[in-house]
Parts: structure tokens; C-alpha cells; sequence
């Protein structure tokens, strides 16, 4: 059974962006896989490494458009892609000293963090850009 399964539920109504979330949510997906099957530290390490870089790659295209279309919650939004890249990095640096103590505490915070701020912070943004004719 999967981490988190895509639904409609966290459909923005922006193509780009949804197939962005559905490939973050299987990333998240394939991480908590692999710790499953006792994957080496390695595999671990390069699934965490693909989904931090993949974040980036996201959010530097939410804020593209956020910026490019005027969206007033732009500076809050962008501040929250901060913290987020900030924590990643401490979970990576920890993953890195000890694999096996990581785990459950970082794929909770994963589903969590992402599933809240798609709910809720990136749902902000949805009305805003369609109306500027972002589908």
C-alpha cells in the first residue's frame, strides 16, 4: 500500500503542476518502498537525493508562475519552499550519519508536509491563476 494516493482531492486545476505532485507523491511513494524492502543505505540515499532535487525543480516552477502572474500570497508561499528545502537538507545530513534512524520520522514528515501544503498553501494559488488562464 502506498504512503500517499493520488486523488482528485489535490488537483490544483494547473496540468503542469498536478503531474508535478503526482511524480512528488511517487517519489515519497518509492522512498518508503524501498525502506520497506530494506534497500541499502545507498538506494535510500539516491531516492532521497532524486526527491529533494525534483522539489527544487517543482517549486522553482510554482514560483516562476506565482511571480509571472502576480499571485499576492507569493512571498509567504515562497518563504514555506525555504523551510522545507532547509528541513530536506537536515533529514538528508541526518540520513547520511545513521540510514536506519531515519526513516519513519522522515516519511511521516514527507506525507504530512506534502499533503498539507498541497491541501492547503498551493490550493491558495488555484482560483488566482485560472483566472489569469493558467489550466
Amino acid at each position: 500500500m502506498s504512503l500517499i494516493t493520488w486523488s482528485d482531492e489535490f488537483s490544483v486545476n494547473i496540468k503542469e503542476i498536478d503531474n508535478q505532485h503526482r511524480q512528488l507523491i511517487e517519489m515519497v511513494n518509492q522512498l518508503q518502498r524501498a525502506m520497506k524492502e530494506g534497500k541499502g543505505a545507498a538506494v535510500l540515499n539516491d531516492i532521497l537525493q532524486r526527491l529533494i532535487d525534483y522539489t527544487d525543480y517543482h517549486f522553482s516552477t510554482e514560483e516562476r508562475m506565482m511571480e509571472a502572474y502576480h499571485y499576492p500570497g507569493y512571498i509567504h508561499h515562497k518563504a514555506e519552499h525555504e523551510a522545507l528545502r532547509r528541513k530536506v537538507q537536515e533529514f538528508q545530513r541526518l540520513y547520511k550519519q545513521n540510514p536506519t534512524g531515519l526513516s519513519v520520522q522522515l516519511l511521516n514528515f514527507l506525507k504530512n508536509w506534502l499533503s498539507d501544503h498541497i491541501l492547503k498553501t498551493d490550493k491558495q494559488y488555484t482560483r488566482h491563476l485560472n483566472n489569469q488562464g493558467v489550466t
